[in-house]
């Protein structure tokens, strides 16, 4: 009967612990803002949605758990709430941490290579094969300009049975190799 209640209190105490471990959890930081309007609130959240956390890189400050980005939505949120405008905010924060922090950088000379040059490849592969493709219909239909010479004559009876004897050997070896000293003359 002890032993019993022994077991009883120990899986009750373990399933205590699971329970604090696992709602542990439920403690992560959340933001909570209070705003005048919706519509400084959605301003936020676009905002939030569009600034890329310096830490992170990949992500968004919405979706990031980094102090830098924890201060980042508060100092958008403040500023959100001075009645600053969404350029504004970007401006504010460019200037601070650069174009980085903008999932849409701005078109300037330091940005050029980012806007310009994705298209530009593009655009070279894409005239390039078609390019390639034009010349090989053109060498396909005999209309590339390229002559070829019909007076070919045929093998002599010594260039074939040197030709019948590598195609031989060949044939019976594993190694296709034709260079070894005994080819070649």
């Amino acid at each position: 009967m002890i032993v019993y209640q022994i077991k009883s209190v120990t899986i009750t105490l373990a399933g205590l612990l699971a329970a604090c471990i696992i709602s542990m959890s439920s403690f992560a930081a959340i933001d909570v803002y209070d705003f005048d309007s919706t519509q400084q609130e959605a301003q936020y959240r676009g905002l939030i949605e569009e600034l890329r956390c310096p830490k992170c890189q990949n992500q968004n400050l919405a979706g990031s758990d980094a102090p830098i980005a924890q201060d980042l939505k508060q100092k958008t949120y403040d500023l959100v709430k001075d009645g600053r405008s969404d350029g504004e905010i970007r401006a504010y924060m460019q200037e601070r941490y650069g174009d980085f922090i903008s999932y849409k950088p701005p078109v300037r000379p330091s940005t050029w290579i980012l806007w310009f040059f994705p298209p530009l490849l593009l655009i070279i592969l894409l005239v390039g094969w078609f390019w390639q493709s034009k010349r090989r219909q053109l060498v396909a239909s005999g209309e590339s300009g390229v002559t070829v010479d019909n007076n070919v004559k045929a093998l002599s009876t010594a260039e074939k049975a040197e030709l019948e004897r590598l195609l031989s050997r060949a044939d019976h070896q594993n190694d296709h190799d034709i260079t070894n000293l005994g080819d070649k003359k």
